[in-house]
């Protein structure tokens, strides 16, 4: 048994905060352990169910999560919308962990819309919607091309695709503003179309997993997890985050992952976790600051994540 496998049986009993002041220590404990039992019961109450990986430190610490939970091996795909815009790091580095840790990788695009020649010139929001938000929807309801990396690493159609009703999505309230409006188990009708208003109720880690048929429901285990959680629960686990989170000599590092053409970078020397960690307690901009699509409109996040964006 490997160590990560040892540490994943002992999570429920042994990360326990066993009383005393609170200290960092037992914040990520409980943390941990309250994601661990979401992906359990996300597991447990949906037949079809996958999980979206950006490649972003949120969704590669809930991969991490996601191994822990299930005795090292992830029993379900992860599901990666490819713009064709991405950094070209991140794309090397999504295949590189997949054949490493054995995942089930799906990758769906908006061919169509990049045949039409879609890009960011076309108005940011605009890309974004054809891009990521109709991509996503075709490829989780299984009406649009997928393709699947096969056991040599190379990635072949998927020609019977079937719909997910249950995408696990590493959405953070802190993070953006229409993120904290999220329930951890948030209910889209059949065309993923999200109803702000229609959310239910959840009070004590009291979670409702029933929906009627043809309900679509997104499941958010990292909602309580803020940026600093994330970077210290990563050098605690020396998780292999991509690289481009740290400054490689050129005084500047990413803050946010995206696509290339909308994402900045800020100026920093931070080349570790604890590095991060120490900006973060003193930096004032906010996280995605470096994301153009957020500058179009103040409420584009919301609008987009309405229609079905992730």
């Amino acid at each position: 048994m490997t160590a990560l496998q040892t540490e994943a049986l002992a999570t429920d009993a042994a990360l326990q905060p066993r009383g005393g002041a609170p200290t960092a220590h037992n914040r990520l404990a409980r943390l941990e352990s309250q994601s661990i039992y979401i992906l359990r019961e996300a597991y447990r109450s949906f037949d079809s169910l996958a999980m979206l990986w950006s490649i972003g430190k949120d969704s590669t610490v809930l991969l991490w999560l996601a191994r822990k939970a299930f005795v090292g091996e992830v029993p379900f795909p992860l599901v990666h919308i490819d713009t064709s815009f991405k950094i070209p790091e991140m794309i090397a580095y999504r295949d590189r962990v997949a054949r490493e840790w054995g995942l089930t990788m799906v990758v769906g695009q908006n061919e169509e819309a990049l045949r039409d020649g879609m890009n960011h010139t076309r108005g940011r929001l605009t890309c974004c919607a054809a891009l990521k938000t109709e991509a996503l929807r075709r490829t989780l309801d299984g009406t649009g091309p997928r393709k699947r990396m096969n056991s040599q690493g190379v990635y072949v159609p998927d020609w019977n695709p079937r719909p997910y009703n249950g995408v696990i999505v590493g959405a953070r309230a802190d993070e953006e503003g229409s993120r904290s409006k999220e329930r951890t188990f948030s209910p889209r009708d059949e065309n993923n179309d999200w109803d702000v208003a229609e959310q239910p109720p959840e009070f004590w880690n009291q979670f409702k997993t029933r929906f009627a048929p043809g309900t679509h429901v997104r499941i958010h285990p990292l909602l309580d997890w803020t940026e600093i959680d994330l970077w210290v629960y990563i050098a605690r686990e020396q998780i292999p985050i991509i690289d481009l989170y740290y400054d490689r000599g050129a005084g500047t590092r990413y803050r946010s992952l995206g696509c290339a053409p909308c994402t900045g970078n800020i100026t920093s020397q931070a080349r570790n976790p604890d590095e991060v960690v120490s900006e973060l307690r003193t930096i004032k901009t906010p996280e995605r600051a470096g994301r153009a699509q957020d500058q179009v409109d103040p409420h584009a996040m919301e609008k987009l994540r309405r229609d079905g964006y992730m």
